[in-house]
């Protein structure tokens, strides 16, 4: 079969615990937290290790930008090698690459406390894994083919990164077949695989060696050539193109690779030469009126910009831009009294309906696209009587107030975010994370319906399941 005229779609669907799926060649996806309670001490540290290793230089000579495992929100169990073996693997939108932990790694850890069963990835148990050599295209391309220090034709070709909390992966790349599941019709999908070159983890330290919270490996979604998104793009199999959708009412979602054309997306540019998905914030709205801003302080740069990541829980703003947002959105509200919950979250009394108490909020980027942020997103609830900003102030320890600005699931929930990685563009638009949306098969123009069962991606589906309420499960 010409798998050019075939649309494939990996779906992550978003289920509640309860929920099981058998479904025969697609990725179960699960929240990374499911079956036990977060403090907001846990979502904080997350976030903050997530910031620091986004703002930190990556030392990426092969692979990109990964992350360690323990930096995204979800992840998928997979099928990698012949016969298949079963590989959990953090879906994130701030990583590259594809890379699992293998056989000869030192440092891996060997159980989880999340409650998953981790296998480690053995080259010569599988019948179609083959090692990435140095003196393939591959490999030049990852050093930009320039000539690799110390790497001979028959050597494997290798990958090291480097965090910013000290955390290192090392390891080699390999090819194998990796397993999906392809959409054949309305809410149908069939088993399916494609040979994907990936990392083969040799070596962990830091964070990565440890079991708190540890999976096999990571599942990038960036915008490197090394992506598996890329790689299947590269063969005519998917369009360069993804989506999520992240329902905090019901619990549900999809995730989606491919072309979605309903619901329509208005889109913006993304920030070129940026290793994330970089975009040009103009002016922040509050309530109907525009908070009055240093000029520059939306510029791009080092330690500057604004960049749109769902591997990230709450929302960071500069503390030029944080400090006179939390004065306006509270002003409507002289009477409550704040205190400090783990020392780090701003939290009041209120028995009222906070849509109705506090205002709307709207971020402004360029091609006029706006982003709409309610009361009930930005704050969220502690126990019945007890609110909690969900605002965060990433520029309280710089000297001049600036930092970056990173908008993450506090924001993006309940929209439908679509990521064109051929026209680099980024856009949302609000949207029932539980309903069914529609993907087009570029080669044949069929268009096929998508349920929340499904993340959809055009070649692939992962499924998974949540806590309800995810992003603050306390």
């Amino acid at each position: 079969m010409d798998l050019r005229s075939s649309i494939y779609v990996i779906c992550i669907v978003i289920l509640f615990l309860a929920t099981s799926v058998s479904a025969n060649g697609v990725f179960r996806v699960q929240h990374k937290f499911a079956g036990r309670k977060r403090s907001l001490s846990d979502i904080k540290a997350h976030d903050e290790r997530r910031h620091r290793r986004l703002l930190s230089g990556l030392d990426l000579p092969l692979g990109g930008n990964g992350h360690p495992a323990d930096t995204g929100l979800y992840f998928a169990k997979i099928g990698i090698g012949t016969p298949p073996k079963d590989y959990y693997v953090q879906v994130d939108t701030g990583s590259d690459i594809l890379w699992v932990n293998c056989i000869q790694c030192t440092r891996c850890p060997t159980k989880s406390d999340i409650g998953v069963e981790l296998t480690l990835y053995d080259l010569k148990a599988s019948q179609t894994g083959r090692e990435v050599t140095c003196d393939q295209d591959f490999c030049s391309a990852m050093y930009d083919f320039q000539n690799i220090p110390g790497c001979t034709a028959n050597d494997y070709c290798q990958y090291r990164v480097v965090y910013g909390d000290g955390s290192t992966t090392t390891g080699y790349y390999v090819r194998d077949f990796v397993e999906y599941a392809k959409v054949s019709g309305n809410l149908q999908t069939k088993p399916a695989n494609a040979s994907v070159i990936f990392g083969c983890g040799a070596k962990q330290s830091g964070d990565l060696g440890s079991s708190s919270a540890a999976l096999d490996g990571i599942l990038g979604f960036g915008q490197s050539n090394a992506s598996m998104i890329s790689q299947l793009a590269s063969t005519g199999k998917v369009k360069k193109m993804f989506s999520h959708c992240l329902d905090n009412v019901n619990g549900g979602g999809i995730f989606a690779i491919g072309h979605v054309v309903q619901p329509k997306v208005k889109t913006t540019p993304l920030v070129p030469n940026q290793p994330h998905y970089n975009v040009n914030l103009k002016a922040i709205e509050v309530g109907g009126a525009v908070l009055q801003l240093p000029t520059d302080v939306f510029d791009t740069g080092d330690r500057k910009g604004t960049i749109i990541d769902s591997g990230t829980t709450l929302a960071y703003l500069p503390e030029l831009v944080y400090n006179p947002l939390i004065t306006q959105i509270t002003s409507q509200q002289p009477g409550l009294t704040f205190h400090m919950v783990d020392d780090q979250f701003s939290c009041f009394h209120y028995i009222e309906s906070v849509d109705d108490g506090f205002p709307v909020v709207t971020f402004h980027f360029e091609n006029s696209l706006s982003l709409v942020v309610y009361p009930h997103d930005y704050l969220f609830q502690l126990r019945e009587d007890i609110w909690c900003i969900g605002w965060q102030n990433s520029g309280a320890q710089s000297k001049d107030g600036k930092d970056m600005t990173l908008l993450g699931d506090l924001v993006l929930s309940n929209k439908l975010v679509l990521y064109d990685l051929e026209n680099q563009t980024i856009g949302w638009t609000e949207y029932n994370c539980s309903s069914n949306v529609k993907i087009k098969d570029e080669h044949s123009g069929a268009v096929y319906l998508i349920g929340k069962h499904v993340w959809v991606h055009t070649n692939t589906s992962l499924q998974l399941s949540n806590i309800q309420h995810l992003t603050f499960q306390l």
